[in-house]
Formats: C-alpha cells, sequence, structure tokens
C-alpha cells in the first residue's frame, strides 16, 4: 500500500495534524493538539514502540487503526503489530473498548486457533497490540484458491470456529462479532492452522447474565440481539451463517436494507432449495438448522455442536466438489466486501479532528440546561433550530435507536456516536469523497483498471477477477463502469462493513429499534 514505509507514530502523528483543505479550522485543531495526551493502557509505561521493533510494511488498515509487520530486534521474530490512534478514540466508550480487547487477548490461554498477543504498549499517539503473525490469508480467500472445494473442507473449517467458540465460553467471554472476516490462516501452507484475529468487540460473561446492546455485523446478527436480550448463545448463531455461507456461497438472510436483513433474520426461513443444497449431505443440513434455532434456549451449544455426527465424522464427510458456483459466490461475497470496508475507511478519514469539535459545539447548543445530556425536547428543538433536516419521527427513531433504557435522552458520547455515523452515510460529502477516491482520472465514473488499482493497494492478487466479480454487481446498467449514483446504491445495501466501527456497534447507536407490541408483534424501525 501507499504507506508502507510509514511506522505507526508517524501514522497517529499524521491523523493528529489531518484536515479538510480549505477549512478554516486551524485554530482550533491547533487547541486540539494542545490537549494532555490520553492514557488507555493502566499500569503500562509509554514508550517508543521502535525502540524494540522495526517497523515495516502495512498489512491490513481499519476505522481504528493500521496492523503491520513488524520484527522483534534481538530475536528477528517476524510479528503483528496494530496500531490503534488515539484521535480516533474519541469517547470513554472507544477507550475502555480498547481496554477490554487488550483485557481479554491477556485472559484467553494460548491456543492453536487464537491469535497470541505478545504485548501491547502505548505512546502519546497510539496504542499498539504486538501479536502472531498470520500471513496465510483471509478464510474465504483460501478457499476460492483452491481447485477443490468441498463439504468436507467446510466441516474442518467449521469445527475450528466452533472450538474458538467453545473456548471464549469456557473462560467467561463471548465473542460477538464472528465472521469470516476475523480468520486468518497463520502461514500459506495447505496444513496451516485457522485463527481468530479480532476480539474489538468480545466482552466478558457471567452465566445467566443478559446484554442489550446491537453489536456485530448485520449478516451474522442473532434474533435475540435484535431483541436486545441475550448471552453467549449469539456466537453459535453467528458460527451457524458462516456455515451456511461456507456450503452454498450466500448468507441465509439477506435483503437490501439493515431493516430488511433484520426482518428476514426474525422470520428466521432458512432456503434449502438453492444449488447445492439438493447435493448437500442431510447431516449437514440438520447441523446448520440447530445452529440458527431462533430459541437460544433449543440452539446447540458448542460442545453439542462439535459432538454432532457431521462434525464428529467430519473425514468422512462428502468430498465431492460443491461446484463452480459456490466458489464464484464465496470470491464475490469477499471482494465486495472488500470494496465497501475499503470505502468506509475512506469516508472516516475524513472525519477529521474538527468536526468532532463541530459536534461537541453542537451538543452544547442544544443542551439548554446545561446538565449534560440532550433530552427528546431538546433534541428536537436544536435540530429545528440549527438546521438539520431531520423529521420529527427521525429524531424519535434517532433518540430510541440510543436509548436502551427508556431514559429519552442521551449523553455526549451517544450524541457523538449517532452524528459520526450519519455523517459517514447520509453526508453526500462525504460520499463523494469516498466516491473521488476510487475515481482516480475524475471523469465521473470508477473504471474497472481504477478499481484494480485501488485494490491492489490492499494487496489483494488476482484484481482483473475481482474488478470483474464486483462489476457484475454493482454495475446495474451494465455500461461497463460505476456511476456515483451505484456506488451510494451499493454503499447503502444491507452488507456486513456497515456494523464493523465500533464508534456505534456497542448499543450507543445502532440503526434498528426493534420493539415487542403489546399484541406480541414486532415493530422494526429504521434510522
Amino acid at each position: 500500500m501507499g504507506n508502507c514505509c510509514r511506522s505507526p507514530a508517524a501514522v497517529a502523528r499524521e491523523d493528529v495534524k489531518s484536515s479538510f483543505a480549505g477549512h478554516e479550522h486551524g485554530k482550533r485543531d491547533s487547541n486540539a493538539r494542545k490537549k494532555a495526551p490520553i492514557t488507555v493502557l493502566n499500569g503500562v509505561p509509554k514508550e517508543n514502540i521502535e525502540d524494540r521493533y522495526l517497523i515495516d510494511r502495512e498489512l491490513g488498515r481499519g476505522e481504528f487503526g493500521v496492523t503491520y509487520l513488524c520484527i522483534e530486534r534481538d530475536s528477528r521474530e517476524l510479528l503483528a503489530c496494530k496500531s490503534i490512534s488515539k484521535r480516533k478514540l474519541r469517547t470513554a466508550v472507544d477507550i475502555e473498548d480498547v481496554r477490554r480487547e487488550v483485557a481479554i487477548m491477556k485472559h484467553l490461554p494460548l491456543d492453536s486457533s487464537i491469535v497470541s498477543l505478545k504485548e501491547a504498549c502505548e505512546d502519546d499517539n497510539a496504542v499498539h497490540l504486538v501479536m502472531e503473525l498470520c500471513e496465510g490469508g483471509e478464510l474465504f480467500d483460501r478457499i476460492v484458491a483452491r481447485g477443490h472445494y468441498t463439504e468436507r473442507a467446510a466441516a474442518s473449517v467449521t469445527r475450528t470456529i466452533v472450538e474458538v467458540v467453545q473456548l471464549c465460553h469456557k473462560h467467561g467471554v463471548i465473542h460477538r462479532d464472528l465472521k469470516p472476516e476475523n480468520f486468518l490462516f497463520a502461514n500459506k501452507k495447505e496444513t496451516s492452522p485457522l485463527k481468530a484475529i479480532d476480539f474489538g468487540l468480545s466482552i466478558f460473561f457471567k452465566p445467566g447474565e443478559k446484554f442489550s446492546e446491537i453489536v456485530g455485523s448485520p449478516y451474522y446478527m442473532a434474533p435475540e440481539v435484535l431483541m436486545r436480550s441475550y448471552g453467549p448463545e449469539i456466537d453459535i448463531w453467528s458460527a451457524g451463517v458462516i456455515l451456511y455461507i461456507l456450503l452454498c456461497g450466500v448468507p441465509p438472510f439477506w435483503a437490501e436494507s439493515e431493516q430488511g436483513v433484520a426482518q428476514a433474520i426474525l422470520r428466521g426461513i432458512i432456503d434449502f432449495k438453492r444449488d447445492p443444497w439438493p447435493h448437500v449431505s442431510e447431516s449437514a443440513k440438520s447441523l446448520v438448522r440447530q445452529m440458527l434455532e431462533p430459541d437460544p434456549n433449543l440452539r446447540l451449544t458448542a460442545k453439542q455442536v462439535l459432538e454432532h455426527p457431521w462434525l464428529q465424522n467430519a473425514k468422512k464427510a462428502p468430498n465431492v466438489p460443491l461446484g463452480d458456483v459456490v466458489k464464484s459466490r464465496l470470491k464475490q461475497f469477499s471482494m465486495m466486501n472488500r470494496f465497501k470496508r475499503k470505502a468506509l475507511r475512506v469516508i472516516a478519514d475524513f472525519l477529521s479532528i474538527e468536526e468532532v469539535e463541530d459536534i461537541k459545539e453542537l451538543f452544547k447548543k442544544m443542551d439548554t440546561d446545561c446538565d449534560g445530556i440532550v433530552s427528546i425536547e431538546e433534541l428536537k428543538a436544536g435540530l429545528k433550530n440549527f438546521g438539520s433536516h431531520l423529521a420529527e419521527t427521525e429524531a424519535q427513531m434517532l433518540i430510541e435507536a440510543v436509548d436502551t433504557n427508556g431514559k429519552g435522552s442521551m449523553d455526549y458520547g451517544e450524541f457523538l456516536a449517532v452524528s459520526l455515523h450519519l455523517q459517514k452515510m447520509a453526508n453526500d460529502e462525504h460520499l463523494h469523497k469516498a466516491f473521488s477516491f476510487f475515481d482516480k482520472d475524475g471523469n465521473g465514473y470508477i473504471e474497472p483498471n481504477e478499481l484494480r488499482e485501488s485494490l491492489m493497494e490492499d494487496g489483494t492478487e488476482d484484481c482483473t477477477d475481482v474488478a470483474n466479480d464486483i462489476f457484475q454487481e454493482v454495475d446495474t446498467d451494465k455500461d461497463g463502469r460505476i456511476s456515483y449514483d451505484e456506488f451510494v446504491a451499493m454503499m447503502k445495501t444491507g452488507t456486513d462493513w456497515r456494523k464493523a466501527s465500533r464508534h456505534y456497534s456497542r448499543g450507543r447507536f445502532n440503526s434498528l429499534s426493534v420493539k415487542l407490541m403489546k399484541d406480541g408483534s414486532l415493530n422494526l424501525g429504521n434510522v
């Protein structure tokens, strides 16, 4: 990628300095930089990570940080360093998320199916998680690269995923964000172990404890997450969704919007008619049904899944290829998500420190009684007085979306999370900037070669096929290029990147509001 030679500290420093050209926020930005740097990791002395590690090329980039290849100077061991910019940790909730991620990775025992954390440290600009290096690629990438993909291979992958779930639950941890992107192969060997790599949304739990925060990615959400009362059983549901995708190449619950995805999940109708399901063993379909059981009390536990005949006899599972259609679907599904994740990262980069300051000023203006809380009345008045285009009904849904306690108000952290989300997805300016990132020549269209170039920056191989797959999906008028309207339509479909951010996926903000009505029916609101 273009930033392959820059250190994490350098990137973090640039993050702090970044601003929009032409915006007159220099004074405010300067004041923001004068603030004392926050401390994220308690009891860990601040140090320059480059004293002990040689920082090499960039491996990946998320909304909060960048992962680099790094080399321990003394041992010459190859490792991965995930550097989380403190500029992106805008609320106390964000900071607590990072602390908990570190605590959970330290708490879980060493295991061949979980990436190991070597150490966590920080400097004034970033938190650095030094971890075991996984260089074998993402789960779906390995599958589509194989010439022979079978039910037996799907069983092997499923066993590893459920073993991770079992280990987490045994040690009092709910993963909460199981999805294919969170599993990497340790190396490029055919026998490489598969490892879970991201515990950013994971949480500690006690037996019988229930949670209400809506977290994770829409495709993989269990129905009880939408109902705001769930426990560790949600991880089995997510693993069941992954198994379904492994066997047929598409998710079981899909729609063009998050609201539609949620409705499909709540309906719980699983399609076993499409190809290749008629050729999949009854044992495999039985396991899918029991993992995607809507009632968490009846859903299989991790132990029961691992004891299921299909996994117990994984080596005897059919070794007949599931067909090119499954591999083609998996590849398109994976690459489309990669395209969208990159677009979201571009948008996130445009959310500068000045905009956060603007949001803080707006909150202060709306908080007319200066109690640190914006009530529904203050929000309505503020939206009216300060030029928002949101209608009162939308404002009400906004309140309901962040209000998990029926209090009808939100604090600054909640307000900030909502505002950032709305800026990302409802602000045409940001969508245009993301579109322009891919439209290299500025002619108003994303051409195949421009998409290939952008994907190559992420180290994606075989970009011609990837671009073709994406264009088949996004280029709805089939003119061989992606227009702005087609790009926006793609960005606003109900796909899994939209809840990847900690900013609004921990229940401080969610775009789905599910209510149990007096007659027992469900009312699904959508912001």
